[in-house]
């Protein structure tokens, strides 16, 4: 049990060993350049805090929507032929509703980015 624990603690214990020692012998010459922001290749021209459109959210958040929906069909996929008739109309019905929900906000302009 306590050669385990030793296996653990020394797996944990030396990428921190190796972290400290990189920053005690990293060379620091810090100038301008790497002490300078970057953002696309010119300085910044506002607050980094300011408020973003509501739209950059409403994006990210379909996508993620629909980036579950293709993790729940492969594995639908794989089992098919197991699953049977009940298993393809559970499927079918969950992309119908998908769909209905991808047409709703197609129709209120959700999708528009004007």
């Amino acid at each position: 049990m306590h050669v385990g624990l030793l296996a653990i603690g020394g797996h944990f214990q030396r990428p921190v060993d190796k972290s400290v020692i990189n920053f005690i012998f990293s060379p620091k010459k810090p100038d301008p350049e790497k002490l300078s922001a970057y953002e696309c290749g010119f300085e910044p021209f506002n607050d980094s805090r300011m408020e973003f459109d509501v739209r950059f959210y409403l994006v990210a958040i379909l996508f993620i929507i629909f980036d579950l929906e293709i993790a729940f069909l492969f594995p639908w996929a794989i089992s098919l032929g197991s699953i049977g008739l009940l298993g393809f109309c559970s499927m079918m019905i969950f992309l119908f509703i998908l769909t209905v929900g991808f047409i709703y906000e197609w129709k209120k302009g959700a999708l528009d980015w004007e």
